[in-house]
Parts: structure tokens; sequence; C-alpha cells
């Protein structure tokens, strides 16, 4: 089989939503432009997502790809096998009608996916808009407390970011069964205005914190589960969460320093080791490092940006270095692997980034843990 074989494009016209009905993978939710949920090789709750406008999946532990990679990583077979579970073997001809059909339908498919989630991203969004703003100052609120349990000092705890809020009584809502949503906790949380790369409001990042249990991290349950306090309402790709320089002007910084988590970002901003820089938190790996080239031996771990993705994370123009914080309490490779390919897309794509690095916070914890001495 050769990268010319005429089935490969057939099985490229299949949507990937059919590929993963054809898995039987379950779990996934929608959520904007995308599916969530379990990988169907590594679990987890949230990690794997399907989106049905751009054909592809992508697990923050797996890697991702098209739905030929899909079938590859659920069966564990190789690249002429999934081609042959998908459109069947290489002597088989395609059915001239059959490929107008599928043609015609995922192109339907497209445009309803398209419609669909531009309808439900603008409702995230005015959702989030009204949460911002019916929140309170961070200043001189719990969120103070909060950020003081996480072992941050009070020059920074004690005067939080413009971009940070708080609510007292958050509710977190969850899918129903069948339809709706349902609340399974309410209490205080600290929330965080997402930016687009323009600086306009685009999400709101929701973290939810007791202040009676050991760093202020919320212990929320549901069904013996234990769910994630931090949670995205909005659309949050390729935007950022700017704990410094709210609203920034070419010239006022050249160096910028992102973590993953606010309480990493600001760890780093407390360490101050590079004065003068900007330090913005990058929401999720994902959003930092976009898509990767996964297809080739050894690509897994490259961390080789798909340059064609335009929707994950860029700094600003004018800046000249860009660093990286790794927490270490994921799986060190594929994190690495993220990493590294979202700096070199910032590289490829930012005229003048000559400097790019990762900063490891060291095996088994973040940043954030060396304040609190509490390895998550």
């Amino acid at each position: 089989m050769t990268m010319d074989d005429p089935r490969l494009d057939e099985a490229r016209l299949i949507p990937i939503a059919e590929v993963a009905h054809r898995l039987d993978i379950r779990g996934l939710k929608p959520a904007a432009r995308e599916q969530i949920g379990p990988c169907p090789v590594c679990g987890g709750k949230d990690r794997f997502s399907i989106n049905p406008d751009l054909g592809v999946f992508n697990c923050r532990h797996c890697g991702g790809g098209d739905g030929v990679r899909l079938v590859e990583l659920v069966l564990a077979c190789d690249f002429k096998a999934a081609l042959a579970w998908l459109v069947g073997e290489a002597e088989q001809q395609i059915d001239p009608e059959v490929r107008r059909q599928r043609e015609e339908a995922r192109e339907r498919d497209r445009a309803n996916a398209e419609r669909v989630a531009e309808r439900k991203r603008a409702e995230a969004v005015s959702a989030a808009r009204a949460l911002w703003d019916g929140a309170e100052p961070a200043l001189g609120s719990p969120v103070v407390d909060y950020l003081r349990l996480r072992g941050l000092p009070d020059t920074v705890a004690a005067a939080p970011a413009p971009c940070l809020r708080y609510a007292p009584a958050l509710p977190y809502m969850i899918p129903a069964e069948g339809r709706g949503w349902q609340e399974v906790h309410r209490g205080p949380a600290m929330l965080a205005a997402i930016q687009m790369p323009s600086g306009q409001f685009s999400a709101v990042h929701r973290t939810w914190f007791d202040l009676d249990r050991p760093q202020g991290k919320a212990r929320i349950l549901h069904d013996g589960e234990i769910l994630d306090r931090k949670k995205s309402l909005g659309s949050k790709k390729g935007c950022a969460i700017r704990l410094t320089h709210h609203r920034p002007r070419p010239g006022d910084f050249d160096t910028l320093i992102m973590g993953e988590g606010i309480e990493t970002t600001l760890t780093a901003l407390a360490a101050d080791a590079l004065p003068g820089a900007a330090y913005w938190a990058g929401i999720d790996l994902g959003n930092m490092a976009g898509r990767r080239v996964l297809r080739g031996k050894g690509m897994k771990y490259a961390g080789v940006p798909d340059l064609e993705d335009d929707s994950a994370f860029l700094p600003p123009p004018w800046i000249r270095r860009l660093v990286f914080i790794q927490d270490g309490d994921s799986d060190p490779r594929v994190t690495r692997a993220q990493l590294l390919s979202g700096l070199r897309r910032a590289r490829a794509r930012i005229r003048g980034l000559d400097s790019i690095s990762i900063v490891h916070a060291g095996e088994g914890q973040d940043l954030n843990d060396i304040l609190t001495r509490d390895p998550q």
C-alpha cells in the first residue's frame, strides 16, 4: 500500500464522528466545537476530544490525528490495517456513486457542524460575559486568602491581577442524564478573564476553592467521582489569561513567561526571575501546543507543530523571548513534546522571536508545589 492508494481519499471522506461511532467510543459530550470525554485507550475524564469541523481527534496523553490514525490508536493496528478496516482491502474498487454520496454528506455535515458550533460558541461567550460582569473584585476578597494558601507571597496574593474576580457562591454544573444540566456543587470561586489575541474578552476560567481544605483546593464529588475543580466557559482557543500587562502594547515587554495554570504562572511571577517579563497562563496544554505532526516513526514525542493549525496560542508579534513552564505531574515525554510544539509554532510564525525555552518544575510536581511542599 502506498500513500497514493485511492482508498486513502475515501477514508478521509468519512466524518470523524462516524469513525468514532463505528469504533464504539462512548462518553463523549458536546463542548463548543468539539466532543469531549474519556480516551478510549488511556481513560481519564476529559482528555480526549474529536473535532467534527476539522475531522481530527486529540488526546492529551496519546496524541491525535485524523480518522485513520484514530482507528490505529483504538484498534492498536498499523496504518494498512486501519485503512482496510475503514474502507476494505486494496483490491476492492470504490463505487463512484458511494464516493459522491460521501462527499456530499461530508460537506453537509461540515456546514451543519459549523453553524451549530458558531451558535453554541456565541451562547457560551455571552454566558461567560454575564458571569464575569456579575462577579466581585478579587482585591480584598477570599481570592486573596486562597492565593495565600497556595503559598504565594503578599506581593502577588494581596494584589490580584485585574483579570481575576470573585464569585461567592458559584454553581458547578454537569450534563444531566438525557438533556439539560444539573448542579452538583455550589461554593466560592476565583474567576479569570480569558482574552483573545486582540485583547477582547472570550471566556472565563473558574477555580472553585475551599479555604478550610489544604491549599484551599475544593473537593467536588459526584457519584463517588472527584470532579475537576477548574473549568472554562466560552471560547478559549488561541487565548490566554493575562496575569500581568492587562492591556499589552508594543514595547511594554519583549519576554513572555507562560504556565498552564494560574497558580503555576503566579508562582513564576513571585520568583521574578526575569524582571520586566509578562506572565500569562495558557489555560491548558492543548491550547499552548496546538495540533502536532504525529504520523511517522518517532513523531509522538518529536514536538513538531502542524503549522496549518491556526487556532492555537501565539504570543504578541513583538515578543522576542518565550518561556513555557513544564509541570511534572503529567507524562513528562508527552508534556515536553506538546510544549515544544507550541514553542516551535511561535518561532515559525513570529518574526524576531529568537529565544524559546522550557523551565521544568521537577518530576511529580508542578511549580506551585515548590511553594506549598505538597506534591499533587
